[in-house]
């Protein structure tokens, strides 16, 4: 099968077209509609300052205990992403595999290549998009991060994610041929082109094969247009960036909004009408993420104090609470992948 979702070169980057309808996953008839939990799992740093390779701390990792005990206590399985500097403290090491050994959670990469050996590349803006390195010295980071997960929990990893969603030409057919089975890398409509990245504004929300001969499973970071505009989103939103304020005042008037799945800056509101559009329009997985440092405050811009703790999880107590009601169940990213095999046959391995 050929790549459905190969990278086509541009100017600012590069454009991930859409995949070929034969590509997409059709779901079992007993899987139902299920959601994943995805967490970026990373060290803490100044998100306003410029990117450093050293001086990291991974402090926050102390509170992933608790958090996935308030998620287990819903039934939701954590799949934590953790980069080089993770992987690299010992301590974070055991408090993840003590995390994973209570069978509600898994491992698998996110790819920070600030901070991710080897150092071959200049610190610019467009080179934290790995994507946009030589497919060499990818390759080295991804090896140098697979092997080092792999040393520390027994296994190597199968979901990936690129840091800063910074997928590139090669990234699909390196992921394959180290056996990752899962990237969740691609951001459903955003375009980070006009900072040297990619853009995704033709991926939907539905999983797809990608890769060689389809052998990943590709799961975008769901997101949803909103608003009675909604049908035409994809075109509107993208004209509406080129006013000024265009697209706050299409959000005030309830006539167009982009909303992510996250609870990091996006409103409760938006985030439920998003799930009810998602789940009326029939997507069968949706893909839920959070950066790990948002659970103690001041270490991201989303979760500054208490307050803004209390209120991620009270996003999360209403998101759950109504995919619960819709009938919509959480899935651990293993029980992901052995679904989309079996619907995949025999494209994938």
């Amino acid at each position: 099968m050929p790549d459905s979702a190969s990278p086509v070169a541009h100017r600012h980057g590069y454009v991930v077209p859409p995949p070929s309808p034969d590509a997409l996953i059709d779901w079992p008839a007993d899987f139902g509609t299920r959601f994943v939990v995805m967490v970026d799992t990373e060290e803490e740093f100044d998100w306003n300052a410029p990117l450093a390779r050293t001086g990291h701390a991974t402090a926050t990792i102390a509170a992933l205990p608790e958090a996935q005990a308030w998620f287990a206590a819903r039934a939701v399985p954590l799949t934590y992403l953790i980069d080089y500097p993770v992987v690299s403290d010992a301590r974070a090491v055991a408090v993840l595999a003590e995390l994973v050994g209570t069978g509600m959670a898994a491992v698998g990469a996110q790819l920070h290549p600030w901070v991710n050996p080897p150092h071959d590349e200049a610190l610019t803006p467009v080179n934290s998009f790995v994507g946009n390195l030589p497919p060499a010295l990818e390759a080295a980071k991804l090896d140098a991060l697979t092997a080092a997960i792999a040393d520390a929990f027994g296994a190597p990893p199968a979901v990936y994610r690129a840091g800063r969603y910074g997928i590139g030409p090669a990234t699909l057919a390196l992921l394959a041929a180290r056996g990752y089975r899962l990237d969740s890398s691609m951001r459903a409509r955003y375009d980070y082109a006009g900072e040297g990245g990619p853009d995704f504004r033709a991926i939907g929300n539905a999983a797809f094969r990608a890769g060689p001969d389809g052998a990943l499973i590709a799961l975008p970071l769901t997101t949803v247009f909103t608003g009675r505009l909604r049908a035409g989103g994809r075109t509107l939103y993208r004209w509406s960036g080129r006013i000024p304020r265009g697209r706050g005042v299409l959000a005030r008037a309830g006539l167009l909004s982009r909303v992510a799945l996250t609870p990091e800056e996006m409103p409760i509101a938006d985030a439920l009408e998003a799930v009810r559009v998602a789940l009326g329009e029939g997507l069968r997985v949706l893909n839920f993420s959070f950066h790990s440092p948002s659970l103690v405050p001041g270490h991201t811009p989303y979760v500054r104090d208490a307050r803004d703790l209390a209120a991620f999880y009270r996003w999360w107590d209403q998101v759950l609470a109504l995919l619960a009601a819709r009938g919509a169940r959480a899935i651990a990213s293993d029980a992901l992948i052995a679904a989309a095999r079996l619907a995949a046959r025999p494209c994938l391995p």
